[in-house]
């Protein structure tokens, strides 16, 4: 029985072995070194742990020197130097690296479990140191473990206070969202409500928009028409200032009666006062001339204010008269009808002398005025004469008894002078 040696890989030393080892079959030990050896060759450049390159070479050459020697069998006594005979288990290492280091943990951790059987044989004494460093690196582990359980907890408390003060932070906030939601949906409502008022309102006031435009068309309408009225009232204004300027310069009562005179006859209104054996005219012109003549004293008359006191005319064309005033009136016409004249002449004569003395009364009352009245002819009521107060000085009857075609027709002619100047006069009052 061949004899099988082994070293230990923590201090280099040759190992005892056990009695059970002893029956081990040599070939299995055999293949156990080649195994181990060849294992070894693989990677020759690598050396253990903690041992030098030199040792490592030298090691390395008995080892092979070891893996050489075999055991016979039948050979009952082991060789001379038997310390040189062991087998090889694992490589040599030549530089320690992280990946030697974690596959050593890994392997110690295994064959302290149980789930690797240990096959780096090593001494009592490296068992104990290691078992050793594996109750420091366990008391390490441990005081870490310790650390890392309290530091956790730490934190753990620290991120359980920081959480619920965060929860509760958020709580507050989502209970003030809520109200906040609650507010949102009542202003919500709310401004529903005013939307729908605001439509309201909307269309109403479209409504009274359209009815405002509708309105002031009409209106612009009306404003447009009203200013052409204003434009024609204007226009009629104008014309009716510059016919108001026209009559202001023009006298009712010279427009409405001309005295003129052609020769010896007097003639208003066209018609002649008065006749001549040369000049000859009807009764009919002649009464319609005293017909107009009544009607100039009424007028003048009335517009100073006068009232006759004996006489009232009443002017009629050509069938004018004139009304006595006393007890007895008598009606004294200022006409004269042909082929009667001889039974009318009296009163014919009494009606001139009556229109005589209702002209005086008015040149006495339009002398009483500021700017009173100032006749060229003297009136003789009376007596029915006509006074040339120029430089004869004569006396004219208006009567037609006794009395000359000429004479009377002068007498006529210088009383219808004197109404020329009448008119004159009121036209200068009136425009004052």
């Amino acid at each position: 029985m061949s004899s099988i040696r082994f070293i230990c890989q923590g201090c280099r030393q040759p190992m005892k072995l056990d009695q059970f080892m002893g029956t081990l079959d040599p070939e299995t030990t055999q293949e156990s070194a080649a195994s181990t050896f060849t294992s070894a060759q693989q990677e020759p450049g690598e050396t253990l742990e903690h041992g030098p390159p030199a040792r490592a070479e030298t090691d390395s050459e008995k080892l092979r020197d070891g893996a050489s020697c075999s055991t016979h069998p039948g050979d009952d006594k082991m060789p001379r130097d038997s310390s040189n005979k062991f087998i090889l288990l694992g490589k040599f290492d030549s530089a320690r690296t992280l990946t030697n280091i974690q596959k050593t943990i890994r392997d110690i951790s295994d064959i302290l479990t149980g789930e690797k059987d240990m096959d780096h044989p090593i001494c009592e004494d490296c068992t104990d140191k290691l078992l050793e460093q594996i109750d420091t690196h366990l008391v390490i582990v441990e005081s870490e473990n310790q650390s890392y359980k309290y530091w956790m907890g730490r934190i753990h408390e620290e991120e359980t206070k920081t959480l619920q003060e965060e929860l509760e932070g958020l709580e507050l906030e989502e209970a003030r969202l809520v109200q906040e939601l609650k507010e949102v949906e009542k202003n919500q409502e709310r401004i529903a409500e005013d939307l729908e008022a605001a439509r309201a309102e909307t269309k109403m006031l479209d409504q009274q928009d359209e009815q405002y435009w509708r309105d002031y068309s009409y209106l612009q309408w009306q404003h447009l028409e009203l200013q052409d009225e204003l434009e024609s009232m204007k226009n009629q204004l104008r014309h009716a200032q510059i016919q108001w300027g026209r009559l202001k310069k023009t006298s009712v009562f010279s427009a409405t009666f001309e005295i003129r005179h052609d020769g010896p006859v007097g003639i208003i209104n066209n018609f002649r006062l008065g006749c001549l054996p040369t000049t000859p005219v009807s009764w009919k012109e002649i009464n319609m001339a005293w017909g107009q003549t009544a009607l100039l004293l009424l007028a003048l008359s009335n517009k100073i204010g006068l009232e006759f006191q004996r006489y009232r005319l009443i002017p009629c064309g050509n069938r004018s008269y004139l009304k006595s005033l006393t007890d007895d009136p008598v009606q004294l016409p200022l006409f004269c009808i042909a082929g009667q004249r001889t039974c009318s002449q009296v009163k014919f004569d009494q009606a001139m002398m009556a229109f005589l003395d209702c002209m005086q009364q008015f040149k006495e009352e339009a002398e009483k005025a500021k700017w009173g009245l100032c006749l060229p002819y003297r009136i003789h009521a009376e007596s029915g004469l006509m006074e040339d107060s120029g430089s004869s000085g004569e006396f004219y009857s208006i009567k037609t008894h006794l009395n000359s075609e000429e004479q009377w027709t002068k007498a006529l002619k210088l009383m219808l002078i004197n109404f020329k100047y009448s008119l004159a006069w009121v036209s200068l009052r009136c425009q004052e």
